[in-house]
């Protein structure tokens, strides 16, 4: 072979270097190839981050430009100039399918519109019924707006977890087992209620004397559940105005039925869910209507979804008939007054985080606290605690206690109202 067609061969297909070259290359710094090509992708990669450090570009999810592009003057003029939307609904979508779908609105007030879409909405975002924006030359529809609820129905949503738990509450075991196998049970469990084929119970009234426990089971269940938990007071309903009460019961339950699961407790639903007569004035009147409102969303024409209602009350008997019947309020659980066993264990758990003396004959004071109910024992706790400060003592001994209860159980005798309320029983 002639040597200048070798030296061509030897070009195209270079030979390998052998350890002579590779120790020629590291003394003059040239490692092998792929060596310098990764440091040479570092030195580019370096530079392209100074290069966007100097611009101001940052990774975000933003996906703003950068701040060197960024016009702030024109962007708040454009605002300022841009015209405020008006509040009308959609009653009617006409060629939903087609591309040429037309909307009839009802501006309130003003009257009915046939008109199309602005172009920043989706024909998928728009439904009947819905509150739109809409703008006041062409009254296109410009952007979707939540369902109106009353701020005041808004606030009943309990935010905070209370911090009772169910064993803070004592003296009510079969009452929790009862209220968890409501509350608790088709959250976790739903497949058991499938299987049998049967609907779970949906609703739980709690009644009993006042102060024992009925509002503090609540509290554990809110603290309890996932669930939004929605507290409402009988009284909070009934307003000035015809329509206004049964107005706000249904906004509370539309808000309810928009979240996965939700439980509504209604205390002194007595307030409220009194029974109909007519006392020829027509005072009552507008009473009745929230209370029916009530009974018709508890089982009315409309499903009520995975809504839990609770309530309780200390009159049970002043609750009207249509409330109480079954698939409204499918359980009754009653609180009565606890036992001894029970006393002893409410007496343990309000004395949980006092500073007690050793030794405390806590059955002793439960059997001298006959037909006492929890909030009882709980101001004999307080009660004995006051004595202690007054002496002037850092610890509470059974002598405080003993003296407690011959000021709460036996001075404020008077003042009781279980006696009133065992007349029903």
């Amino acid at each position: 072979m002639a040597p200048e067609a070798e030296e061509e061969m030897n070009e195209k297909n270079p030979r390998p270097l052998d350890e002579d070259d590779i120790a020629l290359l590291k003394t003059y710094g040239l490692g092998p190839y792929s060596t310098s090509i990764k440091k040479v992708e570092k030195e580019i990669k370096e530079m392209a981050k100074k290069v966007n450090d100097l611009c101001g570009i940052k990774e975000s999810d933003t996906g703003l430009a950068a701040p060197s592009q960024w016009d702030l003057v024109s962007d708040k003029q454009m605002m300022q100039e841009e015209q405020p939307l008006q509040v009308a609904r959609c009653t009617k979508i006409i060629n939903q399918n087609s591309e040429d779908a037309k909307y009839v609105i009802n501006v309130k007030q003003i009257a009915k519109f046939v008109v199309g879409l602005g172009d920043k909405v989706s024909p998928t975002d728009i439904e009947e019924g819905m509150r739109v924006g809409v703008d006041r030359n062409k009254y296109q529809i410009q952007i979707p707006l939540p369902p109106k609820i009353d701020p005041s129905v808004t606030m009943m949503t309990v935010e905070e977890k209370p911090d009772v738990t169910y064993n803070d509450v004592g003296g009510c075991k079969e009452q929790i087992e009862k209220m968890r196998e409501v509350v608790e049970l088709p959250m976790l469990h739903p497949e058991k209620f499938v299987k049998l084929g049967i609907d779970p119970p949906k609703g739980v009234l709690c009644y009993g004397p006042p102060g024992t426990g009925k509002t503090l089971l609540a509290r554990a269940v809110a603290n309890r559940t996932d669930a939004c938990f929605i507290r409402v007071i009988g009284s909070e309903l009934v307003q000035k105005y015809v329509g206004e009460g049964a107005r706000m019961v249904r906004e509370l339950f539309q808000m309810a039925r928009s979240k996965k699961a939700c439980i509504v407790f209604f205390d002194e639903v007595d307030a409220i869910g009194g029974a109909r007569f007519d006392d020829g004035v027509g005072g009552d009147n507008e009473v009745q209507r929230t209370m029916l409102e009530i009974v018709n969303q508890l089982d009315g024409f409309d499903a009520r979804g995975n809504i839990k209602v609770l309530m309780a009350t200390n009159r049970p008997d002043t609750l009207d008939p249509a409330l109480l019947r079954p698939g409204r309020l499918d359980r009754k659980v009653e609180f009565g007054l606890p036992d001894l066993e029970s006393r002893t264990q409410i007496f343990k758990i309000h004395t949980r985080t006092m500073n007690c003396e050793r030794d405390i004959r806590f059955e002793l004071l439960a059997r001298l606290c006959p037909n006492s109910t929890g909030a009882d024992i709980r101001s004999v706790c307080t009660e004995a605690g006051m004595y202690a400060i007054r002496a002037r003592r850092k610890t509470v001994t059974e002598k405080d206690f003993l003296d407690a209860v011959n000021k709460v159980i036996k001075g404020y005798q008077k003042f009781s109202a279980t006696p009133k309320y065992m007349v029903y029983n």
